[in-house]
C-alpha cells in the first residue's frame, strides 16, 4: 500500500505515544524515541488471533496505540493470526487450549476489520494494512520448521510461568504449544517489521520475535507492551476470563458492563480506553481522592468508552437506557422472551442463558441476585414458580420475560 502521509515528529505527541498506557519498551524507551524523532517511516504491527467472533476492549487498547503511530505517518499492519489462532496462545493458561479448525478461525475473523475501523483508519493517505499469517506459515514445510526451531531452546521456552506451573502440577504440556511463540516470532521476520505492540501478557512471545529478528536479519526490533485492563482480582478483561466487553456489544450492553466495573478500574479505564487528555484524567484522580461519588465518574467513563468504540449517538443511547432501567429501577420495555420447558425459576434462568448452569442459577439465588417481578427470590427457593407474563431478573442488567 502506498503511503503519502508525511512523518510527524512532534515531541509532545511522541511523548504521549511512549507513555500513555505503556508498561515497557524494549530495548528501551530512548531507542524508540530516537527512531520516532528521526523522521524515518517505520513499520509495526499487532497480531489478533481469531479465537472468538468479536474483538474486545483489550484489543481496542492496542489498537488505540497503533492509531497513535498511524497518525504520526507510520505504516501499521493489523495481523490476523488465522494460523496461530488454530493452535491458541498458551500465555497465562494452566491447561491446554482447545484447537480450532481453519473454518472456525476464518468465520470468527470475518467482521474484525469492520470492528477495528472504529479505531483504525483503513482508508486515506496512510491506511492500515490487513495481513493473515497463513500467507507465510501455511507455506512452510517440515525442513523449514526444523530450521526455525533451531533458533530456540527448551530452557528458554520453560521460562514461561504457566509451563512451570503445569509441570509442578503434573499437567500435560504439549509440543505444539511450544511452537506458538516460534510461529509468532516468525511473523516479525516474514513481514520485516521494525516493531510490535501488544499487551504485557504477550511479552514473552514478542521478545521471541525480537530475538529471531536479530538472528535472521541482524535487525533491532522494538517491542512496546501495554498495561492490561484488569478486574478487581487481577484477571485481565478478555475472552478467556468470561468478563470481556466485546466491540460487537450493543451500546446498552457495553455501557452496563463498564458500569459494573470496580471503582479501582476507573482511572486505568480512562487512560487505556478513552481519548480524554491525561491532564483531564489527573483531575479525575484528584476528584476520586477528594471523595467524589465513584459512580458519577463511572457514568462518564462508560459514556466515553461507548463513544470511543461505537460512536456519539451510541453513547447517548447506552446512557439513556442505563438511567431509565437501572438508576430509576424501571424494568426495560424490550427484553428477550422465553417459553420454558418447565415453569420454575431455575429452568427460566438456564434456558434463557441468563445463567450458564443450574449451579450458577442456585448461587445467584443464594446471593440475593435473582428477582421475579422485582421481588427477590428467597435463599434456597430453587423451585420458585413463574407464569406467563412474569419477568425474571438476574442482577441489574439481565431480564427475561416468560411466555
Amino acid at each position: 500500500m502506498k503511503n503519502n502521509m508525511p512523518i510527524n515528529t512532534d515531541a509532545k505527541k511522541i511523548e504521549e505515544l511512549l507513555t500513555r498506557g505503556v508498561e515497557n519498551i524494549y530495548p528501551k524507551k530512548e531507542f524508540l524515541e530516537a527512531l520516532l524523532k528521526s523522521g524515518k517511516r517505520i513499520t509495526l504491527y499487532t497480531g489478533y488471533d481469531p479465537t472468538a467472533p468479536s474483538l474486545h476492549i483489550g484489543h481496542g487498547v492496542t489498537m488505540m496505540k497503533l492509531r497513535q503511530f498511524q497518525d504520526l505517518g507510520h505504516k501499521v499492519i493489523m495481523l490476523v493470526g488465522d494460523m496461530t489462532g488454530m493452535i491458541g496462545d498458551p500465555s497465562d493458561k494452566t491447561s491446554v487450549r482447545q484447537k480450532l479448525t481453519r473454518e472456525e478461525v476464518l468465520k470468527n475473523c470475518k467482521d474484525y476489520q469492520e470492528q477495528a475501523s472504529a479505531i483504525l483508519n483503513f482508508e486515506g493517505e496512510n491506511p492500515v494494512e490487513v495481513k493473515y499469517n497463513s500467507e507465510w506459515l501455511g507455506k512452510m514445510n517440515f525442513a523449514d520448521i526444523l530450521e526455525l526451531t533451531s533458533h530456540f531452546t527448551l530452557q528458554r521456552m520453560m521460562e514461561r510461568d504457566m509451563f512451570e506451573k503445569r509441570k509442578e502440577e503434573n499437567k500435560p504440556i504439549y509440543l505444539h504449544e511450544f511452537l506458538y511463540p516460534v510461529m509468532q516470532a516468525y511473523d516479525s521476520v516474514a513481514m520485516d517489521v521494525d516493531g510490535e505492540v501488544g499487551g504485557n501478557d504477550q511479552t514473552f512471545n514478542m521478545l521471541a520475535g525480537r530475538d529471531l529478528m536479530k538472528d535472521l536479519k541482524n535487525k533491532e526490533k522494538f517491542v512496546l507492551t501495554m498495561k492490561l485492563l484488569t478486574d478487581s482480582i487481577g484477571k485481565k478483561m478478555g475472552k478467556s476470563e468470561g468478563n470481556m466487553v466485546a466491540l460487537a456489544d450493543t451500546p446498552e450492553d457495553m455501557f452496563g458492563k463498564v458500569m459494573s466495573w470496580t471503582d479501582g478500574m476507573i482511572l486505568s479505564g480512562f487512560e487505556l480506553c478513552t481519548k480524554l487528555p491525561m491532564e483531564e484524567i489527573k483531575k479525575i484522580e484528584k476528584e476520586l481522592i477528594g471523595g467524589v461519588n465513584p459512580r458519577d465518574l463511572k457514568v462518564r467513563l462508560a459514556s466515553e468508552i461507548v463513544k470511543n468504540f461505537l460512536g456519539e449517538e451510541a453513547s447517548k443511547q447506552g446512557q439513556e437506557y442505563f438511567v431509565n432501567t437501572f438508576s430509576k429501577k424501571e424494568i426495560p420495555e424490550e427484553m428477550p422472551e422465553i417459553k420454558p420447558s418447565m415453569y420454575d425459576v431455575i429452568t427460566v434462568l438456564v434456558e434463557s442463558k441468563i445463567c450458564k448452569s443450574k449451579s450458577e442459577a442456585r448461587q445467584n439465588i443464594d446471593q440475593g441476585g435473582v428477582k421475579i417481578n422485582e421481588v427477590k427470590v428467597e435463599v434456597k427457593n430453587y423451585t420458585a414458580s413463574v407464569k406467563a407474563g412474569d419477568v425474571a431478573q438476574k442482577g441489574s442488567r439481565f431480564f427475561v420475560k416468560v411466555k
